[in-house]
């Protein structure tokens, strides 16, 4: 039984919100953060900047800096019953994000969501800053917990225990000591800072999208957020970097590119961190990350990797253009992002968790401004099953 309207599978070009937060031009490859072209915002700001940014509509001045790092670092420790819990997960081997939303679920342990906004206090603009709308510790202790949600559950799964959070550390370089237990180089935590930034947010995506429906309802964000993890798990979104670095690993050699690339390509197989779904050039998020990946090993790492990857990455675009005439598929964010994560040390398993510690900024930034217009997401589904039908007893159903 239809009733006349339009079904659009996916929602596919269905506008669903106004946002300050992020814009994505997939004709133009751009991609602007809170007013900030991404290669502006990503290679120069600290996580904490972005975050303030997203939280409060402006970059903060010093003595603001100061004092949200500081209010961040102090919501980094986990309570008890999370360790526990993440203790217990890792005694099934479970995957980490299936660990990062069962301990994201516990995060309001011991902590009242304070509720500041209120529905209608728009008035007639719309223009309420997040600023005036934002004094809720569940948002600190969301952004500053996943880190150590991720890094003690990635330590319980190889045996050792968990390393206390420091507070003399960025958002960064906290996160990557305690998966090892020693201090980053800078030039580490500027690679992994410049990712953080570069992934904090991206339009109406999925997750995002499940965390603006789940908070409409008037629920709170611990709930939205571990929504919105579990929409990010799914490979779809959420992405598998991972499989773009093994192709780089299995060529070895910047001779081996274009014989392995190809043969796949004949093969019928697809050439992971290419092609996108928005962007039909270049990522902006690949750019970024490309650059970031390239001072990161130039001062800390190996650069015949790097160096390694882009021979396979111009030899798979030339490869693309030629198998797949029309279809522009070009580097995508998977690609880069695997690169880096791995410079970084990061096993593949921790990749998609990495992403959460930072989207988590963006899907609050996004629960803040849902709230601020206080409307339920209730769409409509056009019927097509079966109308007319009798109800027969069990016993003489045929």
């Amino acid at each position: 039984m239809k009733n006349g309207t339009n079904f659009v599978p996916g929602l596919e070009g269905v506008v669903a919100a106004e946002t300050r937060l992020s814009h994505v031009d997939g004709l133009a490859g751009e991609l602007i953060i809170s007013g900030f072209p991404l290669v502006e915002l990503a290679a120069n700001a600290t996580f904490e900047e972005t975050v303030y940014l997203l939280w409060h509509g402006r970059l903060p001045i010093a003595a603001e800096l100061t004092t949200f790092q500081h209010k961040l670092a102090a919501y980094r420790p986990v309570p008890p019953a999370t360790l526990a819990l993440l203790k217990s997960v890792a005694a099934e081997s479970a995957p980490t994000m299936d660990a990062l939303r069962i301990g994201a679920g516990t995060l309001s342990l011991g902590i009242s969501e304070e509720r500041d906004w209120e529905i209608g206090r728009l008035g007639d603009s719309g223009n309420l800053p997040i600023s005036q709308s934002l004094n809720n510790p569940l948002a600190f202790a969301i952004v500053a917990r996943f880190p150590t949600i991720v890094a003690a559950y990635w330590r319980f799964l190889q045996g050792q225990e968990p390393i206390v959070p420091r507070t003399d550390l960025s958002h960064a370089a906290n996160y990557l000591y305690m998966l090892t237990g020693e201090e980053p180089s800078a030039a580490r935590v500027r690679g992994l800072e410049t990712y953080l930034n570069t992934v904090v947010d991206h339009g109406l995506n999925a997750s995002t999208f499940a965390a603006r429906v789940i908070i409409a309802t008037n629920s709170d964000l611990v709930s939205a957020v571990t929504g919105a993890v579990g929409a990010l798990k799914g490979p779809l979104h959420g992405g598998a970097p991972g499989p773009a670095l093994d192709t780089v690993f299995e060529i070895g050699v910047p001779e081996r590119a274009e014989p392995v690339l190809r043969a796949k390509l004949e093969a019928g197989e697809r050439l992971m961190g290419f092609g996108h779904r928005i962007y039909k050039v270049r990522d902006p998020r690949a750019e970024v990350l490309a650059a970031a990946a390239e001072q990161m090993f130039a001062a800390d790492g190996d650069m015949a990797l790097y160096e390694l990857a882009k021979e396979v990455e111009a030899t798979a675009v030339t490869l693309l253009a030629e198998h797949k005439p029309g279809r522009n598929l070009q580097t995508n964010v998977e690609f880069y992002t695997a690169l880096l994560l791995h410079g970084l040390g990061l096993a593949t398993d921790l990749f998609t968790p990495t992403f959460a510690i930072s989207r988590a900024a963006g899907w609050i930034a996004h629960c803040l401004e849902q709230q601020r217009y206080g409307r339920l997401i209730r769409p409509q589904s056009t019927y097509i099953g079966e109308t007319g039908l009798v109800w027969q007893p069990v016993g003489v159903r045929g």
